[in-house]
């Protein structure tokens, strides 16, 4: 019976062990019918999820001890479509962020009867978002009065910046480029921002000329920002940008393009078009991407008015060289990490 008591004590020792030395699985998709997901792993141990749902009407957001249990956890509605006005048409990918005691949503909305869309901010105090007390603080002023959306912050050597994607005048035959700016403070840009890329390759421009959904991970003295292009159908896919940390960030040479796609449609896990990432850590300690992604590559009429993108998880790896390792979409059903 030597083996019976060795793996109850096995058993009780993986109980026993920290998080970060316990592995960690996830069963794929996530959550389903959401889309340009977003977790952030809080201070006081919990994961926060919110992401874009079909009807485009509302933002919400999940809470739960585990990556996992977010599969499950309920959803609070923190805010709902208006009836006119800034925030009457699209509720596009909101991101859930704490920044000086406070949470920031950050949102892109849309005006009824109008292709009218812009990056707007959201401030939370209390110390759990699902139920704090919520004010808006509006628009985002950029250099330009245009098409933009997307937003994400990131700090970098004390600065914080705050990276989106917007429609430059100067191109017009182009739907978005990735901008950058210092923040005043969480709602209001500092100077000029600067377009750090735009789609000017050609996996960058199939059906639309799309340079978005940026989101920010840092490892290894570096600053590696990833983004999606093209139309949100199979062609949907993410690139890269690099630079240094002690690079000047908004000289647009500091950013490195990979010339190639690093995360794209995978006929043989039967997931297409997989993009607006962001990133978060895994219970164990380990990096993970958080993405959607359809499980069929046919879509009818136009693919935002396809509800099926979902939520998912996989872990970052990381290559000798200290750049990352997005690998496939895996496909679905429980994914074991090494």
């Amino acid at each position: 019976m030597w083996f019976i008591r060795t793996a109850a004590i096995t058993a009780l020792l993986t109980c026993l062990l920290p998080s970060s030395l316990a592995a960690v699985n996830y069963t794929n998709p996530l959550i389903k019918q959401r889309a340009d997901p977003h977790i952030h792993k809080h201070t006081d141990g919990f994961y926060y999820f919110t992401a874009t749902v079909p009807e485009f009407d509302k933002i919400i957001l999940r809470r739960a001890p585990t990556i996992q249990a977010l599969a499950s956890a309920p959803e609070t509605t923190i805010w709902r479509r208006k009836a006119s006005g800034v925030g009457s048409n699209q509720v596009w990918a909101p991101e859930l962020h704490y920044i000086d005691n406070k949470w920031y949503i950050y949102v892109a909305l849309g005006v009824s009867g109008q292709w009218r869309i812009r990056a707007f901010v959201l401030e939370g105090t209390g110390d759990n978002p699902l139920t704090a007390t919520w004010v808006e603080k509006g628009l985002i002023k950029t250099n330009w009065d245009t098409f933009s959306l997307d937003a994400s912050t990131f700090v970098v050597n004390g600065t914080r910046y705050l990276v989106w994607a917007q429609q430059e005048p100067s191109r017009s035959d182009e739907n978005s480029s990735l901008m950058l700016a210092p923040l005043a403070n969480p709602w209001t840009i500092r100077g000029t921002a600067v377009a750090v890329s735009r789609p000017t390759l050609a996996w960058e421009r199939i059906g639309y000329k799309v340079n978005e959904g940026p989101s920010v991970i840092q490892k290894n003295g570096k600053i590696f920002l990833t983004y999606s292009a093209s139309a949100t159908d199979y062609n949907y896919c993410m690139g890269l940008l690099t630079a240094k940390v002690g690079d000047d960030l908004m000289k647009p040479a500091s950013w490195v393009k990979s010339q190639s796609p690093v995360f794209v449609s995978n006929d043989q896990t039967k997931q297409f078009g997989p993009g607006h990432n962001s990133f978060t850590t895994a219970e164990d300690g380990s990096d993970l991407m958080v993405y959607h992604a359809r499980q069929y590559k046919d879509i009818k009429g136009d693919p935002l008015n396809d509800p099926n993108r979902q939520t998912r998880v996989q872990k970052l790896y990381w290559k000798a060289d200290g750049t990352p390792d997005f690998g496939v979409p895996v496909a679905d059903g429980i994914t074991v990490f090494n």
